[in-house]
């Protein structure tokens, strides 16, 4: 592999440097000229009406801003140089071709291409080209950049035996580049297996199980994206959505599909999905166990189904000086037939009345009249018809419902026997029952219960395709909730065992699933961890006997001496603000980590001292690197350098050691570049 760096090289053409800047410069120029080319669309006189021109203008719209440039990103990232031309049959001694990679489609004025999208297949090789399979490359060359300067470039000659495979060194450095601001994509550093996850198809659901530093988020991001460049009219219709654990989180990952040139993509939290009611309480963990627990579905679809009744009455349907009797057992026959088909409920009553009606037009044709379809219509919406159905199928209000069900105890007990037991029907019950549903002061977990009783109501719209991220943290009942969005598309599912953070945290993915309806989704693991350093993962690692038996430990590929410290101290505070003043004279993000209860003392201590910082969610500047972290809000997030404070409180914080040991893993392999590790109380056995 041959390196070469120049910062300030001459103009000279002869230089492959100033060759691929000059190349560069023209793509910048004919992206450019196609920005300016779809701004001078004249729509006038092409559109039929309003409508079409509306649409047509959003469509043009969104073409402008994909094709935006982005200064400081880098346009192209590679280049491949093929033995043949693609598809052409090699015998024919067909001549090469070469291609430049990046993150988007750019062509020149006679609609050459110059840059081609990395999704693209021809682009392939770029991921997944080695010296053993060399994919007919016979050059693969990376760029360095410094802004959005490009200022080294690297070769590897695949088809050359002579030539020695090495890691490489701008492959290496774009992996550590220092973090300020939200998360970037990972375009130019997808390594093979994550390319083979992010290249499946669409019509497979896939779980991704991946450690600290493995890139799952970025894998699933990138998903996304190559989905909508392969399937783009179909999900344009179905649409896309990312799920991620909270609003911080979505807000530091919320950059990276638009940088690819995806703007359609919808974000999520599970609670915005469920958001029927206004969430103003809170469940102890006996409630949230059992509210999470899969076997609410079965009571709450039993509560549903409580509301029919079996008529006992027969229907009288006067049609001008005619009546028509449907009689009592027949009406029986009808409400058995739609209960056993298991539909909807809401579903079952529209169809209800259609049904009576047919019974009803039976008659007339034994009768000799000849009715049609307005016939039948028209006797479903007869008043003596609606009242038998209002009786026998009445409407049923989800949120009304699910306040029943929590606040009479004979209601729940009649629905859940043979489900619950009395101590878990007790530990539903509120203690003091609200008078009605804006009163009430719902929970989550209620929340979640109420979408389900809807879902029982009425059908909830599928999308084509779902990213679930940080997905261990997921009940059962919020893993069906997000599997209604996707019933009739795909997921991609996201996480880690080992960071399992809540009471009802998954215990195997093959559960899950199940939970999702999913079951036949394929289990891929990354265990080659990018992004934190060997030190760090290696010393987080010793807690995974104790939270997650059996999981295989992340193998970073980068080691960097130096990049961990753990520091016992006398005084925290001051030990904790040192230790920041040392990670920000380095270059980089700084996340200060600390139990939740720690965090006013720390943010007060901050304060005296002068040193500006941020809460999480808020992106940072170069002048403001330090981010104050609450540890029940780390998940998911990077900083280049990471201040641990107190270990030991971090634990203490959870309900129980496993869940507490669990967040602290999570706090342990926050860092990109360095984590310091500060205490005055004993750290956890696992960890001295």
């Amino acid at each position: 592999m041959q390196a070469h760096d120049q910062t300030d090289p001459a103009p000279d053409t002869a230089d492959p440097l100033a060759r691929e800047r000059a190349h560069l410069t023209a793509s910048r120029a004919a992206l450019r000229a196609m920005r300016e080319d779809a701004e001078a669309l004249d729509i006038r006189d092409v559109t039929a009406n309003w409508v079409n021109a509306a649409v047509l203008e959003r469509q043009i719209d969104d073409r402008i801003k994909a094709l935006a440039d982005l200064a400081h990103t880098p346009l192209f990232f590679g280049r491949l140089d093929y033995l043949h031309a693609p598809g052409a049959d090699q015998a024919e001694g067909a001549d090469g071709e070469q291609f430049y990679i990046g993150r988007r489609h750019v062509h020149d004025a006679d609609g050459d291409p110059m840059v081609i999208d990395w999704r693209a297949p021809v682009s392939q090789p770029f991921y997944r080209a080695s010296k053993k399979d060399p994919m007919d490359i016979a050059l693969r060359r990376r760029f360095g950049y410094t802004g959005g300067d490009l200022t080294a470039y690297e070769d590897e000659h695949l088809s050359d035996p002579a030539e020695d495979e090495r890691a490489s060194k701008l492959l290496q450095r774009e992996i550590e580049r220092p973090r300020v601001g939200p998360m970037r994509d990972i375009v130019a550093t997808i390594q093979p297996e994550q390319d083979e996850i992010v290249r499946s198809g669409l019509g497979g659901s896939v779980c991704v199980q991946g450690g600290p530093g493995t890139g799952k988020t970025a894998v699933g991001l990138h998903r996304v994206a190559y989905l909508l460049y392969a399937h783009r009219e179909r999900l344009a219709r179905t649409g896309t959505l990312v799920i991620g654990p909270n609003a911080s989180f979505l807000h530091y990952i919320e950059q990276v599909l638009p940088a690819l040139g995806e703007l359609e993509v919808k974000q999520a939290t599970v609670d915005d999905l469920v958001a029927h009611v206004e969430v103003r309480g809170t469940d102890d963990t006996a409630a949230a166990l059992v509210k999470g627990d899969a076997r609410m579905a079965e009571v709450l679809r039993r509560a549903v189904r409580s509301h029919v009744t079996l008529p006992t009455e027969p229907v009288m349907v006067v049609r001008g000086s005619r009546r028509w009797r449907v009689p009592a057992y027949e009406l029986e026959e009808i409400v058995r037939e739609l209960l056993a088909r298991d539909i909807r409920y809401g579903a079952a009553r529209d169809a209800l009345p259609q049904r009576v009606a047919h019974a009803v037009l039976v008659r007339m044709e034994q009768a000799g009249e000849a009715p049609d379809d307005r016939v039948q219509d028209a006797v479903a919406r007869n008043p003596a018809v609606k009242a038998a159905v209002k009786a026998i199928w009445p409407p049923v209000d989800p949120a009304k419902l699910v306040l029943r069900l929590l606040s009479d105890a004979e209601f729940l007990a009649e629905h859940a026997e043979g489900v619950l037991d009395a101590d878990e029907q007790k530990a539903l019950l509120w203690t003091k029952p609200p008078r009605s549903v804006k009163s009430a002061k719902w929970s989550a977990a209620d929340a979640v219960l109420i979408d389900e009783a809807h879902d029982l109501v009425s059908r909830t719209p599928s999308l084509g395709h779902v990213v679930l991220d940080e997905a261990q943290d997921l009940s059962p009942m919020q893993y069906r909730a997000v599997g209604r969005r996707c019933t009739t598309g795909s997921a991609t599912v996201l996480g880690d065992l080992a960071q399992g953070t809540t009471p009802w945290a998954t215990r195997s993915w093959a559960e899950a699933l199940g939970h999702l309806g999913k079951a036949d989704a394929v289990v891929e693991e990354l265990t080659a961890g990018f992004r934190v350093p060997r030190e760090v993962i290696a010393y987080a690692s010793r807690l995974l006997p104790a939270i997650a038996p059996g999981l295989t430990e992340v193998a970073s590929v980068r080691e960097s001496p130096g990049s961990l410290a753990v520091r016992e101290v006398a005084d925290l505070d001051a030990a904790c603000l040192e230790a920041c003043a040392e990670s920000l004279r380095r270059e980089g993000s700084i996340g200060l980590i600390a139990a939740d209860a720690r965090v006013p003392a720390l943010a007060q201590a901050l304060t005296a001292a002068g040193v500006t910082y941020l809460s999480p969610g808020e992106e940072t500047t170069p002048d403001t690197r330090l981010t104050l972290v609450p540890a029940s809000l780390a998940k998911g997030l990077e900083y280049d350098y990471v201040v641990l404070d107190e270990p030991a409180a971090v634990v203490d914080g959870e309900p129980d050691e496993r869940t507490g040991l669990r967040r602290l893993y999570v706090a342990l392999t926050r860092a990109v570049s360095g984590l310091i590790v500060v205490h005055a109380a004993p750290l956890p056995e696992q960890l001295a």
